[in-house]
């Protein structure tokens, strides 16, 4: 039977990508997709919610209604895992990343505010929903500074790296 992808075969290579190659992979799958998947913890339990997101570096952030569950959860518990991954069409393609952090909630007053904001696009929302360019969101700026970054892409293999790599925030 002939393979599509012979290198997907056998056991994975073990080599780390260096640490610049792995944060320029990392930062195409954050601007090539606009959806993740946050995972929160509660009095309830676990709580999985689809969410819309923009990133400035290694910071992901959302606006979101201060009394929903998920920031009823942030709340309770900040810590916070999120799921960004490409659509899938086989193995090769496989490609996504774990991050974890804590959500900081920043309202329009707070000092760090002004960094994240403008990278948050809030227009197109708006236009989406006929509401006036001349009104930003009221809702508070939710961000995830990533502490950690469990990173896979299987297409890795073919170059000889492993599928799975760790990114760690280096402290200043």
């Amino acid at each position: 039977m002939p393979v599509t992808n012979e290198w997907l075969a056998g056991p994975s290579p073990t080599k780390r990508l260096d640490r610049e190659l792995l944060e320029e992979r990392i930062l195409n799958l954050l601007s090539s997709q606009n959806m993740c998947v946050l995972a929160t913890s509660g009095p309830d339990g676990p709580l999985a919610t689809p969410v819309r997101y923009f990133h400035l570096g290694f910071a992901l952030m959302f606006t979101a209604v201060p009394t929903s569950p998920k920031m009823r959860n942030v709340a309770a518990d900040p810590r916070v895992s999120i799921g960004i991954f490409a659509p899938l069409v086989g193995q090769a393609s496989s490609r996504g990343a774990q991050v974890f952090g804590r959500a900081r909630v920043l309202g329009i007053d707070d000092p760090e505010f002004s960094h994240y904001w403008p990278a948050f696009r809030w227009q197109s929302d708006h236009v989406e929903r006929s509401r006036p360019l001349d009104e930003p969101p009221s809702a508070p700026l939710t961000v995830v500074e990533a502490d950690r970054i469990v990173y896979t892409e299987h297409w890795l293999r073919r170059s000889g790296y492993a599928p799975r790599q760790f990114w760690k925030r280096q402290e200043d």
